[in-house]
């Protein structure tokens, strides 16, 4: 059975102390933590604040961009996005948290990229469930193009653990308001990914390699923090089974961090892509690459992503949420 889980440790016995704990304390630490074997470090270092570029909106803070964090490996070191903070304030994103401490904020993470993982944790083995192996990766900054408070473009590669490039990515990332709309910003999210001449790279996930229950995460995920349980919905549907698995058009997550509302609205789905939603056992959202098939970056060739969030203050509803969708693709029908 454990096999089939998200890999999270079981619930605490009725008589210890977190079984006194109010409901939204208990779900946020449920499980507790998942970490590597004891000997390993899981403490992260990212050096002087000013080595990581603030991302701003009229001179406001709205993200930090971790660009090289000394991780455990098996943390799967990433740049990421950490804290993303609404127009009022509220953090959005969650790093390092205790259920999955290799979630890191807003990130380009799969778990299997031609063997290797480039997710963290451990990986699921068909037949065998969730495992440590030795088979973390790393996705390394390589350079700058471009460094402004509003945008950021570089360069990085994604290694196996020998270092060798698995894939080399071209990315940029930009933040802006969304006119007609004052209580939220826009995150834009552009990359190529391009495989080495002459080989083929394959992208896979839990559920691509045997795990049920639509594990197909590994893309862009951005792991949200709530004090309880969010809601998520899309324009056809509501609640983690309706929505987990679907290619709409957009998808919400609404919820309150620190009893503050907060609302992201997420668009971008490529040929093939799917919806990975969590909702019960933690906050995230995936623009899943290989949800139920992998899918291959051709020899010499390139994989595109245009990705868009909306991150705005209050608890919007439906309605609300398609107009913020809309104004983050015009050009969508």
């Amino acid at each position: 059975m454990t096999a089939a889980l998200e890999p999270a440790a079981p619930d605490p016995p009725a008589d210890s102390a977190s079984a006194v704990c109010p409901p939204a304390a208990r779900w946020q630490a449920v499980a507790g933590a998942v970490r590597p074997p004891v000997g390993t470090a899981t403490a992260e270092s990212t050096g002087p604040d000013g080595d990581d570029p603030r991302l701003l909106i009229d001179g406001v803070e709205v993200a930090r961009y971790r660009v090289a964090p000394r991780l455990d490996p098996r943390h799967g070191p990433r740049p990421y996005l950490h804290p993303v903070r609404t127009r009022a304030g509220t953090v959005v994103t969650d790093a390092l948290p205790a259920d999955h401490v290799w979630h890191l904020g807003a990130s380009l993470a799969v778990q299997d990229v031609a063997g290797t993982n480039l997710w963290g944790g451990r990986t699921y083995v068909r037949d065998v469930g969730y495992t440590w192996r030795a088979d973390h990766g790393r996705i390394a900054h390589t350079g700058w193009l471009h460094r402004a408070p509003d945008r950021l473009t570089h360069r990085l590669e994604w290694r196996d653990p020998a270092g060798v490039v698995l894939l080399t990515e071209r990315r940029s990332i930009a933040v802006g308001a969304l006119p007609g709309h004052p209580d939220a910003w826009r995150l834009d999210l552009d990359y190529t990914l391009t495989a080495p001449p002459g080989r083929d790279v394959s992208l896979g996930s839990p559920a691509t390699n045997g795990r049920p229950g639509g594990a197909g995460y590994g893309g862009f995920f951005w792991r949200a923090v709530a004090d309880r349980p969010p809601a998520v919905f899309t324009a056809a549907g509501q609640g983690e089974a309706a929505v987990n698995g679907s290619a709409e058009p957009w998808l919400a997550l609404r919820a309150e961090a620190g009893g503050a509302a907060y609302t992201l609205v997420f668009t971008g789905l490529g040929p093939g892509d799917r919806w990975f939603v969590r909702a019960e056992m933690y906050p995230g959202v995936c623009v899943a690459f290989a949800f139920d098939r992998p899918c291959v970056v051709p020899a010499g060739a390139g994989r595109t992503g245009r990705h868009r969030v909306a991150v705005a203050d209050g608890a919007l509803d439906r309605d609300a949420a398609a107009a913020l969708a809309a104004a983050l693709d015009p050009e969508r029908p």
